[in-house]
């Protein structure tokens, strides 16, 4: 029989059918939890399509075949933010090759709560939503798991995670290594024939096709390994030691300009956690980590750079320490909190002869800049019979020094706070209403760049004050999740193709996304999700267009789960988008046609040690483009075109998966 809270109030059916199998058995009204990421996820370690295949207020920027990126209700970059276990990772792409989510791989990972709005305040620069990420811990029992993966295009993957111990320590060590030919769209054309068409079609240089030799390259190689140790010190208090490593390899980027040579990140964190200190004192938290990302790119494989090739090679840092504290006092639930982070952020670009590996003289891209951030932050709740109240408030102080005297440093001071109020109307039916603000800093990049694009050293942070109003239905047939917000975005940093620069305008953003399931019989299930939002830039100039970038269409999908057997679903899904009319088309941004694609999977169990998966997405080999071209992205362009990456065309895969 079909596990109903596994197949509730999701677009479950949509990550069933993709490479990753995400299942999301829990979901708050608030919040998304998207849970058992890794179980089967053997044919792709991209957690951006995995993401946007399981929470309706997601999309995915397409980009390349692995690294792809996300938005949250329209939102990307430092609007949104990401805490993987209590640490952050930054990308140091400033094109986005690299955003932090390529950094973990979902194999690794136990689950992921999408935050939507500004009802963060444990971490810096949650503006619209967020994702935290919770990976693996090791157990005492002695488990194991191997899988393997293939596809189309060549598509190639081991994976593996053993974890035991005892009761006084802990151990987990997780790894992965994958690699891809370039995917084929609808048309049959891979990722190279793409840009010989867009070069056909004057939507790109000539100079920025492959070479010959380089043409039929694969599209990446990557390699992750994570590692932790948790040893118990004394009742209640635990030690808690991880590693995690990312290693990705000559990652082609069809309609960039450049290719990632590699793409190195590492993730130490050091963490001890006290537990039940008195009846009161329930927690006592302390952590410091430190990440950094090398990512070089460049020209190599293309025309352009046949007898000379171009690198940016940038490189960023980021270290924290975060103390949280909590207890309760008669029926109130406290969490007090200290946070700093530093960031640094730097960039050079040089020649390199192609024949001899001779380097130019290194040129400053980007100015070695140091963001610090120390914060203050709470949180409250308390239930009041069927009314629940949450509470939150966070005070930032930032400075960002850059190392070139001739650029300004710029200070900011910014209160965050919201109150989300969920009040239970039966046992089958919860509404919840929240209203929030929040506020994040420009970045180097914005401020201090200074080619191809150019910074603004006088941007002011970005301020969002959002209401959000949400309703839940969890009945024995059916199940209904229906949400909608408004929020208004003060000083938002926008990009202006114009004056090739970044400026703060004021905006706004309202949507609703709404997803349920239908339970024909215990075995049958039909399930559907959607997603709706428009954007707008506030008084704009006459000729000035309105339509706020980033922000997709009506999209949704309906599907169709059957449980042949215990724990074997054949699973049939329809995935659609509306047409993309709704543009910034001072900035870059072309309108795409909508589409509809159909996929189909079955996950079939051997016994408790093996189960096999095959499948099929877009089965009717339709050519199409989901993600857009605004023209903060530094992608191919010719005159008044940009180059638009299609999406894969029929894909079939498989994978074994072993258990112990």
């Amino acid at each position: 029989m079909i596990n109903r809270k596994i197949i509730s109030l999701s677009l479950i059916t949509a990550a069933l059918l993709s490479a990753n199998e995400i299942e999301l058995p829990k979901i708050s009204i608030e919040s998304t939890t998207i849970t058992e990421v890794s179980q089967n996820a053997q044919l792709s370690a991209d957690l951006a399509q995995a993401l946007s295949s399981s929470a309706p207020s997601i999309d995915m920027n397409r980009r390349s075949g692995i690294a792809n990126d996300i938005y949250i209700r329209g939102q990307k970059r430092d609007n949104i933010s990401v805490d993987v276990d209590g640490t952050k990772v930054c990308g140091a792409c400033i094109n986005r090759m690299d955003p932090p989510i390529s950094h973990i791989v979902t194999n690794q990972i136990e689950e992921v709560e999408v935050v939507e709005g500004p009802y963060d305040v444990e971490n810096f620069g949650t503006l619209s939503g967020g994702l935290k990420i919770t990976t693996k811990k090791p157990t005492e029992e002695l488990k194991g798991e191997v899988n393997f993966g293939l596809g189309s295009w060549g598509y190639k993957k081991i994976g593996a995670s053993f974890s035991g111990g005892t009761e006084r320590i802990r151990a987990l060590l997780n790894f992965s290594h994958e690699s891809s030919g370039q995917y084929e769209d609808g048309d049959g054309n891979t990722i190279a024939e793409q840009i010989d068409q867009a070069i056909l079609d004057g939507a790109a240089p000539a100079a920025t096709a492959y070479q010959a030799k380089y043409h039929d390259i694969e599209a990446y190689t990557k390699k992750s390994v994570m590692t932790k140790i948790y040893i118990k010190t004394l009742e209640d208090q635990e030690l808690r030691l991880s590693y995690t490593g990312n290693r990705s390899d000559d990652v082609l980027y069809g309609n960039s300009k450049m290719d990632a040579a590699y793409d190195d990140s590492n993730i130490y964190s050091i963490e001890y956690n006290i537990d039940n200190l008195t009846n009161n004192y329930k927690n006592l938290n302390i952590q410091y980590y430190y990440s950094d990302v090398d990512h070089p790119m460049d020209t190599k494989f293309r025309v352009s750079g046949k007898t000379n090739y171009q690198t940016n090679h940038l490189k960023t840092s980021m270290q924290g320490v975060k103390l949280k504290n909590s207890f309760e006092l008669d029926s109130y639930k406290f969490l007090l909190g200290l946070d700093g982070t530093r960031r640094t952020w730097e960039g050079e670009k040089y020649g390199t002869d192609a024949t001899t590996g001779v380097e130019n003289a290194h040129v400053v891209s980007l100015t070695h800049t140091q963001t610090e951030n120390k914060a203050i932050f709470a949180k409250a709740e308390k239930s009041f019979g069927d009314l629940k109240i949450e509470t939150g408030a966070r005070f930032d102080s930032t400075e960002i020094t850059p190392d070139d005297p001739s650029k300004s440093a710029n200070d900011y001071s910014a209160l965050s706070a919201n109150i989300m109020t969920t009040y239970t109307l039966s046992a089958q039916n919860k509404i919840f209403l929240g209203i929030g603000s929040s506020s994040r800093v420009p970045d180097a990049r914005e401020l201090y760049l200074g080619t191809p694009q150019i910074g603004n050293e006088n941007l002011k942070q970005t301020k969002n004050r959002e209401i959000d109003l949400g309703y839940e239905a969890t009945y024995e047939s059916f199940t209904l999740k229906a949400k909608t917000f408004y929020s208004m975005l003060e000083d938002y940093i926008y990009y202006t193709k114009s004056t090739n620069s970044f400026n703060n305008i004021n905006a706004s953003v309202y949507g609703a996304e709404l997803s349920g399931s239908i339970y024909v019989t215990d075995a049958l299930v039909i399930s559907m999700g959607a997603s709706y939002k428009v954007g707008k830039k506030d008084d704009v100039a006459a000729g000035v267009d309105e339509d706020l970038a980033d922000i997709a269409p009506l999209r949704g999908n309906i599907s169709l789960d059957y449980e042949y057997m215990n724990n074997s679903i054949a699973t049939l899904e329809m995935q659609a988008s509306d047409n993309w009319d709704k543009i910034d088309s001072d900035n870059g941004e072309q309108k795409l046609s909508g589409w509809s694609i159909y996929n189909a999977k079955i996950k079939h169990t051997l016994d408790k040690h093996v189960q096999i998966s095959v499948g099929v997405n877009n089965i009717f080999d339709k050519t199409y483009a989901a993600s857009n071209t605004y023209a903060d992205l530094i992608l191919l362009t010719a005159g008044a075109d940009t180059m638009l990456l299609n999406e894969p065309g029929r894909y079939f895969y498989t994978n074994l998966t072993f258990k112990f």
